[in-house]
C-alpha cells in the first residue's frame, strides 16, 4: 500500500508521453539501420556485426540507467569493465567449469564495486560523483596491479558462447544475450523494487514519505549496475579474446551518451533501459556511419561528445528552457529600468539616519572587533589537517631517506611538481566551491598544451604570443562549458564529460595523432632552471598563491562563487548574477587548465596526448582534503594549497618505494573517500 502513488504515478499519461525517449531513439535507431543497410545491403554477417558490436556498450547502460534513474551517477563502470576484462584474460582456463566459474565471478566482481559504492552513496549519504570518481581509480589502480599491459587468452568456447551463433545462421548469440537483460530489467521494472526506484529518482522526500525504503532502493540500484557492468566485461572479453587494462576507460562517455539516447532524463525518475539499449546501438551505428564515409576515428570522441549534449537537451524539452528564462529575465529587467528612468524624478531619496553621539566607551567597544583566530576558527578547522598530514608525510620522509626538511633541493623538487596542481587547485577548486565538478580538465590541458607546442617549435619569439593565446583559448573553451551549464541547463557533470570527449577528439585531429612542436629555451627555463638559488617557476608559485587566495578569499567575484555554492536561488535573490559566475567559474578552470598544459610542455620539452589524464583525481583530491565541501559553499585557497603540498609529498614518498605507480591511483581515490568522509559537516 506504501507504493501505490509512486505506483498511479509511474503508470499515469498517455503511452507516447511515458515513452517519448524511448520511441524517438527507437525512430533514430531505424532511420540509422536504413542508412547502413542502404550502403552495404542485408545479410547475416551483418546482422551478426551489428548485434554483436553494440551488445557490450548495451549492457553497461543498463546498469547506468538503474543509478541515474535513481537519481546518481556512477562514472566507475568503464573502470570496472577494464577489471573484470584482466580479471578474466589472466586467470580463465580452457574447462568448461572454469569459464562458467570465470562467467559468474565477472557478475560477482562488478556487484562487490557497485555494493562499495552503494554502500557509501546510500548508508554514508555521500555525494555518488565523489564516491564513484574515487571507485573508478580505486579499480583502475587494482586492474594495473593485475595486469599493466594487454594480453591473455580468453578460452574459446567462452568467446563462442557470447559472440557466436545461438542458432546456426538464425539467431546471433548477442541479440539473445541482449533479451535476456531486457527481460530481467523487465522483471525488475515490475516489482517493488523497481517502483521505488523511479519514485526515489523523481523525489526522494517524497517516497521517503511514502514509505519507500530510500537507502535500501539505492544501494540495489549500484549494485545491479554493477552488476551488469560485470556482464558488460565479460562481453568485452569475448570480443577481444584477450585482456587490455585500459579498454573501458573509452566507454564511459559511449554509456552516458547511450543512456541519454535511449531518453532517461539525468536526474532521475524519467526513463528506462530499453531506451537505453536502443540507444547503445544508436550510437555504435552513427559512428559505424562515419567510418563507412571515410572520416577519421579521431573524430568518434567528438561525436559522442556532441550526441550526449543533444540528447541530454532532447531529453529536457519538456522542462523550463534555461535560456528562455534568461530571456525574459533580462526583458524584465530592461523594463524595470525604463520605468525608473521615467520615474527618476519622482524617486525619494532616502539618507542614512543620524544616530546621537555615543559615549566614547561605546566607540571603543565597537572598535574592540574578534581577534583573528576567532575569526577564522571554523576555517582553520577544515584547513589545518591538511599541513598536520603534510608534516607527517615530511618527518616520514625524513625518517627513511635522510632528507626532506633539511635539504633545500628537495624542498625546490617539491615546490616545482607541486606547482602544476597548484594552479589546477584554484580552477577545480572554484568550480567546486560552486558545487559543480569539472571533468574536461585532463583534454583541456593536452589540447592547449600541444596547439601552444606546435605554434612554438622551440621559438622563444613565438613563445610570447603563442602563450596569451593558448591561454585564451583555455579560457574560452571553459566558458563554454559554462554557457552550456548556464543557457542550456546541462547538469556540469555532463557538460564537462561531454567536453572532454570534444577536446580529445580535436586534439587527434589536430596533431594526426603525433603531435609535433617542441617548448622554446625560456620556457624551459622557467620550469627547470635556476634563479637566486630556486627554479624560476617556485617564485612565480608564491606569487601565484597569493593572488589566488585574495581571488577566492577577499574580491567581489570570490565572495559571489561562495554565494552561488551555499544557495543560487538565495544568491540570485540577493542580486548576484549567478549565470555570469558560473560561466567565469568554469573560464578561470579553463584558463588554469591551459595554464598547466603549457608548464607541463614546458617541464617536459613536448607535449603529448593524454598528458593530462593524471591530473583529474588529484585536482579533485586535493582541494577536497583541503577543507572544502564536494557539495560547495565552503573551503579557502590556502587549504586547498595544503592538500596540494600534502598529496606532492606523499606522491613523492612513494615513488622512493618499490610499490607500484597503480598503487598511487589506490591511495588518491581513498584519500578523497576519506577526507569527505571526515571533514563533511
Amino acid at each position: 500500500m506504501a507504493y501505490a502513488p509512486a505506483r498511479r504515478r509511474s503508470r499515469s499519461g498517455p503511452f507516447l508521453v511515458r515513452h517519448r525517449g524511448a520511441l524517438v531513439a527507437l525512430t533514430v535507431f531505424l532511420v540509422l539501420l536504413a542508412v547502413v543497410l542502404g550502403l552495404s545491403g542485408f545479410s547475416y554477417f551483418q546482422f551478426g556485426f551489428i548485434a554483436s558490436g553494440g551488445a557490450s556498450l548495451a549492457l553497461a547502460a543498463i546498469g547506468q540507467t538503474f543509478v541515474i534513474l535513481s537519481g546518481g551517477f556512477d562514472l566507475s563502470a568503464g573502470a570496472v569493465i577494464s577489471l573484470v576484462n584482466v580479471v578474466l584474460g589472466s586467470g580463465m582456463g580452457s574447462g568448461a567449469g572454469s569459464q562458467i566459474a570465470f562467467g559468474l565471478l565477472a557478475i560477482v566482481i562488478g556487484a562487490a564495486v557497485g555494493a562499495f559504492n552503494g554502500f557509501f552513496v546510500a548508508f554514508v549519504r555521500m555525494q555518488p560523483i565523489v564516491v564513484t570518481l574515487s571507485t573508478m581509480f580505486i579499480v583502475q589502480g587494482t586492474t594495473l596491479l593485475i595486469s599493466d599491459k594487454p594480453g591473455g587468452t580468453i578460452a574459446p568456447g567462452f568467446v563462442g558462447f557470447f559472440t557466436g551463433d545461438a542458432i546456426p545462421s538464425v539467431l546471433p548469440a548477442p541479440v539473445l544475450v541482449i533479451a535476456a537483460a531486457a527481460a530481467v530489467w523487465l522483471a525488475v521494472k515490475a516489482t517493488r523494487f523497481g517502483v521505488g526506484l523511479y519514485a526515489v529518482g523523481s523525489d526522494t522526500d517524497a517516497a521517503f514519505a511514502s514509505g519507500v525504503r530510500v537507502t535500501w532502493v539505492t544501494f540495489r540500484a549500484y549494485v545491479l549496475a554493477g552488476a551488469f557492468y560485470g556482464l558488460s566485461g565479460a562481453f568485452v572479453s569475448a570480443q577481444t579474446g584477450s585482456s587490455d587494462p585500459l579498454v573501458g576507460g573509452s566507454m564511459l562517455l559511449q554509456i552516458f551518451a547511450a543512456v541519454a539516447l535511449g531518453g532517461t532524463v539525468f536526474g532521475g525518475g524519467r526513463g528506462g533501459a530499453i531506451g537505453s539499449i536502443i540507444g547503445a546501438y544508436t550510437l555504435m551505428i552513427a559512428v559505424n556511419i562515419l567510418l563507412a564515409l571515410n572520416v577519421p576515428a579521431f573524430y568518434s570522441s567528438v561525436a559522442e561528445g556532441v550526441l550526449l549534449i543533444l540528447a541530454v537537451l532532447g531529453g529536457s524539452t519538456g522542462r523550463r528552457a534555461p535560456l528562455a528564462q534568461y530571456l525574459r529575465l533580462g526583458a524584465l529587467r530592461l523594463k524595470a529600468r525604463r520605468e525608473n528612468s521615467l520615474a527618476s524624478a519622482h524617486r525619494v531619496s532616502f539618507a542614512s539616519p543620524v544616530l546621537p553621539p555615543r559615549a566614547p566607551a561605546e566607540a571603543t567597544a565597537d572598535r574592540q572587533a574578534p581577534g583573528w583566530l576567532t575569526r577564522n576558527r571554523a576555517n582553520l578547522r577544515y584547513t589545518l589537517p591538511a599541513y598536520a598530514g603534510l608534516a607527517v608525510v615530511l618527518v616520514v620522509t625524513q625518517v627513511l631517506k635522510g632528507h626532506a626538511l633539511t635539504d633545500p633541493a628537495f624542498v625546490n623538487s617539491l615546490l616545482v611538481l607541486a606547482s602544476f596542481l597548484t594552479v589546477l587547485a584554484l580552477g577545480q577548486g572554484a568550480v567546486i566551491l560552486t558545487g559543480g565538478l569539472d571533468l574536461s580538465l585532463p583534454w583541456m590541458i593536452s589540447l592547449v598544451g600541444i596547439v601552444v607546442a606546435g605554434f612554438v617549435s622551440g621559438s622563444d619569439p613565438a613563445a610570447l604570443w603563442a602563450l596569451p593565446l593558448g591561454l585564451l583559448l583555455g579560457a574560452a573553451l571553459g566558458a563554454v562549458n559554462g554557457l552550456g551549464i548556464v543557457l542550456l541547463g546541462l547538469p556540469p557533470i555532463v557538460m564537462t564529460l561531454a567536453m572532454n570527449g570534444i577536446l580529445q577528439g580535436a586534439a587527434l585531429v589536430y596533431s594526426g595523432g603525433t603531435p609535433s612542436g617542441f617548448a622554446s629555451p625560456g620556457m624551459r627555463r622557467v620550469m627547470t632552471g635556476h634563479l637566486l638559488g630556486a627554479t624560476p617557476v617556485v617564485w612565480g608559485l608564491i606569487g601565484f598563491v597569493l593572488a589566488a587566495s585574495l581571488l577566492l578569499g577577499g574580491t567581489i567575484f570570490g565572495r559571489r562563487v561562495y554565494a552561488v555554492g551555499n544557495s543560487p536561488l538565495a544568491a540570485r535573490f540577493s542580486g548576484v548574477g549567478v549565470g555570469g559566475t558560473l560561466i567565469g567559474v568554469y573560464a578561470l578552470s579553463g584558463f588554469c587548465s591551459a595554464l598547466v598544459g603549457i608548464m607541463l610542455a614546458s617541464f617536459n620539452g613536448q607535449a603529448s596526448l593524454g598528458m593530462g589524464d593524471e591530473y583529474l583525481l588529484p585536482s579533485i583530491a586535493a582541494v577536497v582534503v583541503g577543507g572544502s565541501l564536494i557539495t560547495g559553499g565552503r573551503g579557502r585557497y590556502p587549504g586547498m594549497f595544503g592538500g596540494v603540498l600534502l598529496l606532492t609529498a606523499l606522491s613523492t614518498l612513494l615513488a622512493g618505494t618499490m610499490l607500484p605507480h597503480a598503487v598511487r591511483d589506490i591511495i588518491f581515490g581513498l584519500v578523497v573517500l576519506g577526507a569527505v568522509l571526515v571533514l563533511r559537516d
